[in-house]
């Protein structure tokens, strides 16, 4: 749990700081392959400990006539302001884009899964912009270019809470967009 409050408490530093001047290596080329995922057709989506949660109908529907898309070139400020303004965000279907990323808690074998894209740093991969997702279907392979859309939700584990979209839609996309992000 400690890992999980670090790793986003660094992707919220980190997306307001970082060292400007460098360009990592693009890895756009790498993973183009893929095949699309089934959309959700229940409401229920499973945790990261398999537990079931249902999606009220209601929110799904009405969050989907308004869908707040971030796009590469203001990435990491949206999603900033996503963090800071959670309220202003819950129960509302969000878009994007970015890396399919899959992290295990050794201690509690606990996964949680993520699509990110890269922030600015002095080192390559310095920190990570996004959220964790949920998805009762199959999820794509580690590093996968996909599409994500779901309904924004706070929950609460081991008294802390956190923010993760209760996928609707979870497509893998053959052409990989700018896996490194600096505004």
């Amino acid at each position: 749990m400690k890992k999980k409050i670090l790793w986003i408490s660094v992707c919220v530093i980190l997306a307001l700081s970082g060292c400007q001047g460098q360009s990592p290596v693009n890895q756009s080329e790498k993973n183009g392959n893929g095949t699309p995922a089934v959309n959700l057709t229940d409401n229920s989506v499973q945790t990261a400990d398999s537990d079931n949660i249902e999606v009220d109908d209601s929110t799904v529907q009405a969050a989907s006539k308004d869908v707040l898309e971030i796009k590469e070139k203001m990435f990491i400020a949206q999603t900033n302001d996503i963090y800071f303004n959670a309220e202003d965000y819950i129960g509302k279907t969000i878009k994007y884009q970015g890396i399919f990323s899959i992290f295990e808690v050794p201690e509690t074998g606990v996964t949680y899964y993520s699509v990110i894209r890269y922030g600015p740093g002095c080192c390559g991969i310095d920190a990570n912009a996004g959220f964790e997702v949920i998805w009762n279907k199959d999820y794509p392979k580690q590093d996968d270019w996909v599409e994500a859309v779901g309904v924004l939700e706070e929950y609460e584990e081991d008294g802390n809470k956190y923010l993760r979209l209760a996928l609707t839609s979870l497509t893998v996309l053959p052409t990989r967009g700018a896996e490194y992000v600096s505004q």
